[in-house]
């Protein structure tokens, strides 16, 4: 099991940025899958991002495609999520999350984001 606690979020004005940290322990992190979930209000939990275990590849959802930056330090064990050119639409909780296999297995509490115009 991987304990993940994110930090960051806050309130943002639209067209600004944020960076997302995820601090991990437990399972060996460099051997973990990790992602970047969001869920808005009233809306199901969706992916926006994810790195494989050397960070040598990235996923992203085509809402955030050339705006935000997915990245990793395996020496520190964190995950960080920057987000560049904030939308009002970005506005969530997002939520860090490490993978076994093909399933997503271990979730932080999240942290707030609100892009406001």
């Amino acid at each position: 099991q991987v304990q993940l606690v994110e930090s960051g979020g806050g309130l943002v004005q639209a067209g600004g940025s944020l960076r997302l940290s995820c601090a991990a322990s437990g399972r060996a992190f460099s051997n973990s899958f990790m992602g970047w979930f969001r869920q808005a209000p009233g809306k199901e939990r969706a992916f926006v991002a994810s790195i494989s275990t050397s960070g040598g590849s990235t996923y992203y959802a085509d809402s955030v495609k050339g705006r935000f930056t997915i990245s990793r330090d395996n020496a520190k064990n964190t995950v960080s999520l920057q987000m560049n050119g904030l939308k009002l639409e970005d506005t969530a909780t997002y939520y860090c999350a490490s993978r076994v296999g093909s399933k997503w297995t271990d979730w932080g509490q999240g942290t707030p984001v609100t892009v406001s115009s």
